[in-house]
Order: C-alpha cells, then sequence, then structure tokens
C-alpha cells in the first residue's frame, strides 16, 4: 500500500486544519496509508514563532527523510512561512528548492495546476530584476521539457503548450526587448524537436492564460513567477496544486499561503489540500 507523508506546515498556520479537514473529508482516495508528520501543539494560531517554525523544519527534513529511504513514496506539504523558516536556519528560495535539494535533483521546476489552468515557471522564486538573466535557452527547454512530460502523464495525449514572452506584446520584434528573439524563439524550436509536446509561441503574456483557460492549450510555460500565478489564482485559487516537477517521487502542496489571520478559526478551505493529496495518489 503506497505511503502518502503529510506535514502539517507551520502551525501557527492553517496547515493543521486543512489537512485535518481533508483527512475526514471523505473525498480521498482508498488504497493509501496518510501518516501526518508535525507537531499541532507547537504553534499558536494566528502567531507564529521561531517554535513554530521550527516545528515546521523538522516536519520538513522529516519528510525528506521518508521519501529517501523509502518510508514514503510521495509527500504533500502544508503551508510554511518561509520567513519564519529562514529564521530558524532554512537555506532555500522554497520548499520546491528544499526537496530537489534532499533527492540530489538539479533538472527541476515548478508547476501549478488546477481545473482551469496548468502553469509552469522558467524562473522560480528570484527577484523580478534577476528574470531576464536567468533565463536561457536551456532553462527554458529544461522547464518545458518537465511539463510537457507532467502533462502527458496526466492526459496520455501530446500536450499543446504555450510559451510566454517575457515582455509586452512578446517583445513586437524587439521594440519592447529582445529576449523573445535570442531567447526564447530559440528554445521554443528546441522543445518541438524534442516531440514531447506541440509547443507554441512566444504568446503575447496578456493574451495566452485567456486562451488556455479556454481550452487553446493544455498547459502555459511562463517566464517569471507572478506571470504565471496571478492569473492561476485569479481563476483556480482553490483548486490549485504545487507540483514539484522532476522529482523521483511526487511532492504536492496546496496553493496558498499559511494565511495566519484565520488559522485558528475553522474557516479555511480544505479544496487544494485535498486535491494535492489526491494528485499525488494519482502520481504514486
Amino acid at each position: 500500500m503506497p505511503t502518502i507523508a503529510i506535514t502539517l506546515g507551520d502551525p501557527a498556520g492553517i496547515g493543521p486544519e486543512v489537512v485535518r479537514k481533508a483527512l475526514a473529508s471523505g473525498a480521498l482516495p482508498v488504497g493509501y496509508r496518510f501518516e501526518v508528520i508535525g507537531d499541532e501543539s507547537a504553534g499558536i494560531p494566528g502567531k507564529p514563532d521561531l517554535r513554530s517554525a521550527l516545528a515546521s523544519y523538522e516536519a520538513l527534513k522529516d519528510a525528506g527523510a521518508r521519501l529517501l529511504d523509502g518510508r514514503a513514496d510521495a509527500v504533500v506539504t502544508a503551508p510554511v512561512s518561509k520567513k519564519q523558516l529562514q529564521s530558524v536556519g532554512f537555506q532555500f528560495p522554497g520548499q520546491t528548492e528544499f526537496f530537489a535539494d534532499v533527492l540530489g535533483v538539479q533538472d527541476y521546476g515548478m508547476c501549478l495546476s488546477g481545473d482551469t489552468l496548468t502553469v509552469a515557471l522558467a524562473t522560480i522564486h528570484v527577484p523580478l530584476s534577476q528574470v531576464p538573466g536567468l533565463l536561457s535557452v536551456g532553462s527554458i527547454v529544461r522547464t518545458g521539457k518537465l511539463l510537457a512530460d507532467f502533462l502527458s502523464r496526466k492526459s496520455g495525449a501530446l500536450p499543446r503548450v504555450v510559451v510566454a514572452g517575457l515582455n509586452p506584446h512578446a517583445g513586437e520584434d524587439g521594440a519592447f526587448g529582445d529576449e523573445e528573439i535570442r531567447i526564447i524563439s530559440p528554445a521554443i524550436e528546441a522543445l518541438n524537436a524534442t516531440g514531447m509536446a506541440h509547443f507554441s509561441g512566444p504568446g503575447v503574456p496578456d493574451a495566452i492564460f485567456r486562451d488556455a483557460a479556454r481550452g487553446g492549450f493544455d498547459g502555459v510555460l511562463a517566464m517569471y513567477h507572478d506571470q504565471g500565478l496571478i492569473p492561476l489564482k485569479l481563476l483556480d485559487f482553490d483548486t490549485a496544486v504545487n507540483i514539484t516537477l522532476g522529482l523521483p517521487k511526487p511532492r504536492t502542496s496546496p496553493d496558498h499561503g499559511t494565511a495566519f489571520g484565520i488559522a485558528g478559526k475553522d474557516l479555511a478551505d480544505p479544496s487544494s489540500m485535498i486535491r494535492a493529496i489526491r494528485l499525488a495518489c494519482d502520481l504514486c
């Protein structure tokens, strides 16, 4: 029976509540063992502190160890506070990078998938000012291949992926920037040569998400964090799941934060956590 490890995240946030509600929902598949990791008593709802941050860090390390030694077949992570984690020695931009490091993976990516959109990110947790310098043909090809593999596993068909431009109007033939000409278009050509999906673009960023939401594409490859996540959270806030692409074992998480402001008030919606657990089971 596959084992799904579920971390509680920061116990001062809504993680314990959404995990508890998800496990009691009756909406999870049978035939899986669900093991919760974390100390709920280490946090006061709505009042994050060093103790709650340490508890969330220990849960992550425990989950990583279980993936490595085979005690867990997948992990689902509840929300953490990156700022709080870093105050207790966490040296990663986020949980995505943590699990890639634990599992020794260099080729990984961040993808979010909801009822309407599936979006992967060519760059992840970096300042916006650094994005143009971090984009390369290789980085876009790497993420595009990971996204194509995920989409084909989900649907069993050849995916249709649109690659976003970086600049307004996708650069308008170099008038507003040349990254589309120098980097993104050659990357799309290389991606299509793999035969893993049909890649199109560079697409005008303010239009392609509407087309994807209407069914014109199976996935969008965005150039930076907010370019992809703003439309996804607008349309799929309650249904989106965060997936770390490229890991040897699945890692998913709900696509929302710790919500310290409503922690302990029984107001948290477990829908995204339920979907995160279900997707981890499917990917197993």
